[in-house]
């Protein structure tokens, strides 16, 4: 704790730095590679959309153990029960001792016969949720209509509140990045996307944003009267608040995924499948999207849209060229050579002068 507490305190005073700010284009490239994969993922792969957005019916069997065997006797029981829309049913472990079945729209009629299936294949109790395509459609809309009254939100909060559009920009792009990613992952997992999933997609955003306000507020704190300045330039004041919020981010962000974490091992190595898994999924990698971004995509963002100032890059170039000019000053070979001492005041040397009498009253003193 001492070393980690010492290499914080390096970070916060400038002894220690990294240089997130003049690396930005290695950033931007990662982040590019990462979402175009993203997006290329889940426009050619598609999403595995539960029955709450497709519509269909869900039935939840209880079975004394739900090994493979198991599982092969009642897909094959759903498919041979002669109802052509549950010829080709999705079936999911769910706990220990219940499975899910998931097929297109059925009847009741039809319905019934499925779960009449399943209990002469051995199912102990089966219960159905008939779900139609209307309500998955008013899901979509009422999180699509969330999520940009949020973005608009977002807008003019940073705006608001730091009185800086360039930030309120670079907010908007860093949650972009982190919801094209979370949802690459899901297209690439194979994992359901539910309401949950659209639960814990709304959530990272607020996580995202509070840790990108944050470093925000130490950039102001540092750029306060930064055109006054010839010694630092404004990207060098925003790498530095990168740099003493580091180790609060790392440790905000590794609290936060512990738990989820643990929440995600327990939805799919215990449960297998339901609501949890799908929420702490969209949890775990939108939080590490969010930690991504604020550091290596928001700040560098928003500092490289701030130099575009003419007052700002005026600032800059005189910065550069009082270093310049520092540079080509030589330095007095004397001066170089001689070592340093210090002058003493006027008083001490006139105590440090041995005192002279006169002439006159040397022979006195003798007499």
């Amino acid at each position: 704790m001492g070393t980690l507490s010492s290499f914080g305190q390096n970070l916060y005073e400038g002894r220690v730095s990294f240089d997130f700010v003049g690396r930005r284009k290695v950033f931007y490239a990662i982040s590019a590679a990462i979402v175009i994969v993203a997006a290329l993922a889940f426009i050619f792969r598609g999403f595995n959309y539960g029955v709450e957005f497709k519509g269909g019916v869900e039935f939840t069997a209880q079975v004394q153990t739900n090994d493979t065997a198991t599982v092969d006797k009642l897909t094959n029981a759903v498919e041979d029960a002669g109802v052509p829309d549950a010829a080709d049913p999705t079936v999911q472990t769910s706990g220990n001792d219940s499975l899910r079945i998931q097929t297109r729209a059925l009847t009741q009629d039809e319905a019934t016969t499925v779960t009449e299936a399943l209990t002469d294949a051995g199912a102990e109790e089966v219960s159905q949720n008939l779900i139609g395509p209307t309500y998955g459609k008013q899901v979509a809309t009422k999180a699509l209509t969330g999520l940009i009254v949020f973005l608009v939100i977002v807008v003019l909060f940073i705006w608001a509140y730091f009185r800086e559009w360039r930030m309120s920009v670079a907010g908007v792009v860093a949650l972009a990045h982190d919801l094209v990613i979370t949802a690459g992952v899901y297209s690439l997992s194979g994992f359901e996307v539910t309401p949950a999933t659209v639960t814990g997609l709304l959530t990272i955003l607020g996580y995202s944003l509070y840790d990108t306000v944050v470093v925000f507020d130490k950039v102001r704190e540092n750029t306060r009267g930064i055109l006054k300045s010839t010694t630092k330039t404004y990207s060098e004041q925003a790498n530095l608040a990168l740099n003493q919020t580091l180790v609060r981010s790392i440790n905000t962000s590794i609290t936060a995924l512990l738990p989820v974490a643990a929440l995600l091992f327990a939805g799919v190595a215990i449960l297998g499948s339901g609501p949890l898994k799908d929420l702490a999924l969209a949890l775990f990698v939108g939080m590490l999207a969010g930690t991504y971004s604020s550091i290596f995509l928001a700040t560098p963002l928003a500092s490289q849209l701030k130099e575009r100032e003419p007052a700002i890059r005026a600032q800059t170039a005189r910065v550069l060229a009082r270093r310049a000019k520092e540079a080509e000053t030589p330095v007095p070979a004397t001066a170089a050579a001689a070592p340093h001492r210090p002058v003493a005041s006027s008083a001490a040397a006139k105590r440090a002068q041995p005192s002279r009498k006169p002439r006159s009253q040397r022979g006195r003193g003798g007499s």
